[in-house]
């Protein structure tokens, strides 16, 4: 229960004036009576029942998704696979249906033996030179 200490404190750090709404409140709270305060508790109680048993007869329409909001549909994966194909078809279509490219591969280039050797001269050397200008 509030004391006068918390109203002065509530209404002073608000800075709200003696007649305002919240003044009201906390004085008409502060004025009743423990039987008073006792039959409101128990008529909370009992709406909170009601709400309950209101919810449990109306199933998920209080309590669930909001009004209007479709369930959620899973598509199977036959149905993936004819959208994934038709997308396919139609990416074909735009880029002049090419074949595509898996029988033919350029194959990379390989390096001969000389040159490889040449530039593991040229390589050992660099670092040669940076060894020794490090050094210094």
């Amino acid at each position: 229960m509030l004391s006068l200490y918390h109203l002065d404190f509530f209404t002073g750090w608000l800075d709200i004036a003696e007649d305002s709404f919240l003044t009201m409140a906390m004085n008409s709270i502060i004025d009743l009576s423990s039987s008073q305060l006792r039959q409101a508790a128990s008529l909370k109680d009992q709406i909170a029942s009601f709400q309950k048993q209101l919810s449990q007869v109306l199933g998920s329409a209080l309590t669930g998704a909001p009004a209007g909001a479709a369930p959620k549909r899973k598509m199977s994966a036959a149905g993936r696979a004819k959208i994934a194909a038709a997308a396919r078809a139609r990416w074909a279509k735009v880029k002049g249906a090419k074949a595509p490219a898996t029988a033919e591969h350029k194959p990379k280039g390989k390096m001969n033996a000389s040159a490889k050797a040449k530039l593991s001269a040229k390589m050992k050397a660099v670092w040669a030179a940076r060894k020794a200008t490090q050094k210094k």
